[in-house]
């Protein structure tokens, strides 16, 4: 069995994708259907930058899934086969609903480009912060998270491989967490050149705003089972997986759970399908018997395709 992963963002950068776009025409066409659909040269801005718009995250979540979607359309012009499982990582879930033909690109280009506009303004200024601890047990950075949250917010945000943990909230609870955790005997505690707290409960205001642009989007029952972030499960009705999709913004992504839960359901083969190598990072180290290709350019689709064949 094999399943696609789809990276969010933080694998941003200018310059990605050129490489595909070189030898594959839909590289360029779909970032063009993006464009047109906000108005945005968003392929100018990908390969020119400068780095700084493009880590805006109103401009670096419709780039990633225009990236996403258009690695996943080389892959099947290939020849590569539908999967038999999709997952991605925050903002890639998205693009996994995309390539399971149950959200349409150019309404996901929407949706994600005022999920961007609805994180950033829900936290103002730069009050709000996200580190990632590394070292840790979850169970043991969860409690230090409860001490020192005192009367703020703080939580863990992304369960992206064990011992690996990123948090967020309010900068000075984030700032006392880090401090605790390397007290605690966490091996590194890196603030995170972001923002936005994603994926804790300064976005609940975000998620009731963007379950409004949910409710008026079309989406159908995908035909390619797609594993969220919230709970680790699939979902067919249309209304379970607005629900998720709202709820991702202040849940916290659980990557580790997702990928041993595809490996539990068969999933022998894994491929990132997008910008960058983040995911196959993350599958060697939740299990080194789990490696993942990272579908960088047509030569690691074609070796992929042609290994699935054999």
């Amino acid at each position: 069995m094999l399943a696609l992963l789809f990276p969010g963002q933080g694998s941003q950068s200018v310059g990605m994708l050129a490489a595909l776009a070189a030898s594959r025409p839909e590289v360029k066409l779909t970032f063009a259907e993006a464009s047109e659909r906000l108005e945005l040269d968003l392929w100018q801005l990908c390969q020119q930058g400068p780095e700084s718009d493009l880590n805006r995250t109103e401009h670096t979540q419709p780039a990633m899934l225009a990236a996403g979607v258009a690695s996943w359309r080389v892959w099947r012009a290939l020849g590569g086969p539908m999967p038999d499982r999709l997952a991605g990582h925050s903002l890639g879930e998205y693009t996994a609903l995309v390539a399971a033909g149950s959200l349409a690109f150019a309404d996901a280009i929407g949706l994600v480009a005022e999920r961007g506009r609805l994180m950033q303004s829900a936290v103002p200024g730069d009050s709000g912060a996200m580190a990632a601890v590394l070292g840790m047990e979850d169970e043991a950075l969860e409690q230090i998270c409860a001490d020192q949250a005192q009367t703020e917010v703080v939580s863990c945000a992304n369960y992206n491989a064990p011992g690996q943990v990123v948090i967020a909230g309010h900068r000075p609870a984030v700032e006392r967490v880090c401090e605790a955790a390397k007290a605690a005997g966490a091996r590194r505690a890196l603030p995170l050149a972001v923002s936005v707290p994603s994926h804790c409960t300064l976005m609940e205001p975000a998620a009731e705003q963007l379950a409004s642009s949910l409710a008026a989007t079309a989406i159908t029952k995908p035909a390619v089972p797609v594993l969220h972030n919230v709970d680790v499960a699939c979902h067919d009705a249309p209304d379970a997986i607005r629900e998720v999709l709202a709820q991702q913004l202040y849940q916290p992504v659980r990557w580790t759970r997702t990928v041993q839960t595809l490996a539990s359901s068969g999933v022998r083969a894994f491929a990132e399908c997008g910008p960058g190598k983040v995911l196959a990072g993350l599958n060697r180290r939740i299990d080194r018997k789990l490696p993942c290709t990272a579908l960088l350019d047509e030569n690691a689709m074609v070796q992929m395709i042609g290994e699935l064949d054999s």
